[in-house]
């Protein structure tokens, strides 16, 4: 007897399991992808001169938002994937108030932690150079908001929530959310911002299973870098007053 018959249902299995979610191809693509943008974005970081730390911090901004934008938007068109299999697609406003209430409790969660890991341990700061541009005036200001509020948190919630975690639901979702948020942390180098985004990256990862798009998390993540950067401004003055 011929196995043709089941083997074509197999394959027609695969096809529709493949359309209904991120796959490990759709993965690998992304990453040669990301590897590319972020090597790119490297090399054009060295040519900044090593003294204009205003310029290097948005810059290393840019490069941290449009490397995992661009490689997730290239796998998606490379790929002919749908929008939505990524989180890319509408959700209620009230669950944009929800994030954005969970995003302010990140940010007090933020201070508490950074306070005790800076009194305790000799963790390093990698934020220097942001705030550099953070507090340099108004022009740095609008650019570290544009750059590390906005566009930072679309791109790498694209990869992380809307590639990584719905990639991984498929062994179990405490396993996705754990996982990505860990990968996402980690991603940062081990440092003073390593454990918020780790919440960050848990919240994030919880919104995007309950409402299946990638927004909410783009919201916490949102807050949480607004917030870093208006109280690095605030302290700057506070000090230089």
């Amino acid at each position: 007897m011929s196995d043709q018959p089941s083997d074509t249902n197999a394959a027609l299995h695969g096809d529709r399991a493949s359309a209904t979610r991120v796959t490990w191809p759709d993965f690998a693509i992304t990453v040669a992808m990301a590897v590319v943008l972020y090597a790119v974005g490297i090399l054009l970081l060295l040519q900044v001169p090593k003294d204009d730390s205003v310029l290097a911090g948005l810059a290393q901004f840019a490069v941290s938002g449009l490397a995992p934008l661009g490689a997730v938007l290239l796998a998606i068109a490379i790929r002919k994937r749908k929008l939505a299999l990524f989180g890319i697609t509408r959700v209620a406003p009230k669950w944009l108030a929800i994030a954005f209430a969970i995003g302010l409790g990140v940010v007090a969660l933020n201070i508490g932690i950074t306070s005790l890991v800076s009194a305790t341990t000799d963790a390093a700061d990698v934020q220097a150079n942001y705030q550099s541009a953070a507090t340099s005036g108004v022009a740095g200001f609008i650019g570290a908001i544009l750059f590390g509020a906005v566009l930072t948190p679309i791109g790498e919630e694209f990869l992380f929530r809307g590639v990584i975690f719905n990639l991984l639901k498929r062994y179990g979702v405490w396993l996705a959310v754990i996982l990505s948020a860990a990968v996402f942390a980690f991603s940062h180098g081990v440092n003073l911002a390593t454990p918020v985004a780790f919440v960050v990256g848990v919240s994030a990862a919880l919104l995007m299973q309950k409402t299946k798009s990638v927004w909410p998390g783009v919201i916490v993540h949102a807050v949480n870098n607004a917030s870093s950067t208006i109280i690095s401004v605030i302290y700057f003055h506070m000090v230089a007053s």
